[in-house]
């Protein structure tokens, strides 16, 4: 009966450590509430561009892959497209200073992309006025992941 017991026990830490292994993969934790890998995996050095324009909509949406937690995008009007623009996470981006709204002027620069077979940018840093709204560094890593 001792050794049912204990075996119990080390199914419970394994299973323990299997999740947070997952959170700490994935960029998920307790304000994340959702899978990060949507955010954290999108991105490609090769194809950064900057782009200057006015806002139209910022919207929030669920990742593709779905689950509880919501990110937050931009429609970017440029001279030349109205693209959308990924920020990252709802919470992280929520905790900074800068805030985004309809008709804001904005400098956004980030990893064109194709998405459902639509050209979307995945922002490494916005710039508002004299604000900038840092989201990755320079090899693409989520800044909302933290130190690594």
């Amino acid at each position: 009966m001792k050794k049912i017991g204990t075996i119990g026990i080390m199914i419970g830490v394994l299973g323990l450590l299997m999740v947070i292994s997952g959170w700490a993969q994935t960029g998920m934790g307790p304000r994340g509430g959702g899978s990060g890998v949507h955010y954290g995996t999108m991105w490609d050095g090769t194809t950064v561009e900057t782009l200057s324009g006015e806002v139209v909509a910022v919207e929030k949406y669920v990742p593709g892959r779905g689950g509880t937690s919501y990110g937050l995008r931009l429609s970017l009007k440029t001279d030349k497209e109205t693209i959308p623009v990924f920020l990252g996470p709802a919470w992280y981006i929520e905790e900074q200073r800068i805030k985004f709204e309809a008709k804001d002027k904005i400098e956004v620069k980030g990893s064109r992309m194709s998405i459902q077979e639509q050209p979307t940018i995945i922002a490494q840093e916005v710039k508002k006025g004299d604000q900038v709204l840092k989201l990755r560094d320079d090899k693409g890593t989520p800044l909302w992941l933290g130190p690594r």
